[in-house]
């Protein structure tokens, strides 16, 4: 017998992965606006994670999770799970395609802004970071009651830009400490 390698995430971290990657979460023919996120995610030196993993999770167009959990109203959309996992590649770079997602309920009656949740999962993390994908020129940002609370001077690490050349496209890029370090939140 021999031992198992010591790894924060186990030894078969990628094989286990593999099977559950899903870089197109919106359907085809899904109601909204059909976007595509770009970036890169790096560490402290400017250097590229290949390893990392980010999951999503995101309402339809309508606002409403496919989760048994929202009680809201809205059009549920079938096939629209809202939940991909992407990996990075050597460059540390990961795109994906979805809608654009419609505001959801807050906390105290409060609407939240569109926006997308990401876990990111890395070798040496015994604890995913999470973050969020928010949207430039989202009349809604200026109220969400999450982005609120971020330092209005970091706030920027948490908006998606669009491309000047490519329409639909967006880059959202992760730094994962240092200096323009993406706002992570506790959970």
């Amino acid at each position: 017998m021999t031992t198992t390698p010591s790894q924060t995430v186990g030894p078969y971290f990628a094989i286990g992965l593999a099977k559950l990657v899903t870089c197109d979460i919106a359907v085809p023919g899904a109601d909204g606006e059909r976007i595509t996120i770009q970036g890169r995610v790096i560490d402290a030196d400017g250097l590229p994670i290949p390893d990392a993993v980010l999951e999503t999770w995101q309402a339809n167009s309508h606002g409403k999770y496919n989760h048994p959990e929202d009680w809201q109203e809205k059009t549920l959309e079938p096939g629209f799970r809202g939940w991909g996992r992407i990996p990075t590649d050597a460059a540390g770079a990961f795109r994906f395609t979805t809608i654009k997602p419609g505001a959801v309920p807050g906390p105290g009656g409060t609407v939240q802004a569109p926006h997308i949740v990401i876990a990111i999962g890395m070798r040496g993390l015994l604890k995913h970071l999470v973050t969020r994908i928010y949207f430039s020129g989202e009349p809604a940002n200026q109220t969400d009651p999450v982005l609120q609370l971020v330092d209005a001077q970091r706030r920027s690490t948490l908006i998606a830009r669009e491309l000047p050349d490519e329409r639909g496209v967006l880059e959202w890029n992760v730094v994962c400490q240092g200096e323009n370090e993406t706002v992570f939140f506790d959970y």
